[in-house]
């Protein structure tokens, strides 16, 4: 259960909270707990969730990239809920075949096949386990595929993005309502 409210308002008022709940539902199907969590902080709320629809809809990195690295970084912190958040909108929101996003999340980056894709996660999975040792052919990598000094910093925030969402989802004990198999995978070493 819970450490804190999930906080389910009966309508929404904030033209700001209502459209990243619209933005939500359109890539999971429905506007899961984690957010009603963040609503326990609602100053905070549309900031928070108005940056992370930046860094998802403004850089160099697909949306499908994003949503890798999510499941990687997310896997790799222990987060089995924002692992099954990432395997879902990758699956439901973005298309992806289950069986695929099911091997993503039990095998992470063994799972691609794309050069870029495997640069983005090697790097993503240093940045969350040791940012002072990303190394410079790390970085070399990502330019050779087509990344930028935007799309570089991009990713350094996106995995740092998800960090914090692993941390308050771990630390505050979400109530999980994702599908059983995310959960299942994510929890396997």
């Amino acid at each position: 259960m819970a450490r804190v409210k999930i906080v389910k308002p009966e309508s929404i008022e904030d033209p700001a909270v209502a459209g990243i709940f619209e933005w939500v539902t359109q890539m999971e199907g429905s506007v899961p707990n984690h957010f009603f969590v963040e609503l326990n902080f609602p100053e905070f709320f549309p900031a928070k969730l108005g940056a992370t629809k930046i860094l998802w809809e403004a850089g160099e990195l697909e949306m499908e990239e994003i949503q890798h690295v999510g499941i990687v970084v997310s896997k790799a912190n222990g987060c089995s809920y924002c692992t099954a958040a990432f395997c879902t909108i990758l699956n439901h929101g973005l298309g992806a075949a289950k069986d695929y996003v099911a091997t993503v999340a039990a095998t992470g980056a063994d799972a691609v096949d794309s050069p870029r894709l495997m640069a983005i996660l090697d790097y993503a999975l240093k940045v969350n386990s040791d940012p002072a040792g990303v190394e410079d052919s790390q970085v070399a990598a990502l330019r050779e595929h087509g990344l930028t000094d935007k799309g570089i910093v991009q990713l350094t925030h996106v995995v740092s993005d998800f960090g914090s969402y692993n941390r308050l989802n771990l630390a505050l004990q979400t109530d999980y309502d994702y599908e059983d198999l995310w959960r299942t995978l994510a929890s396997k070493a």
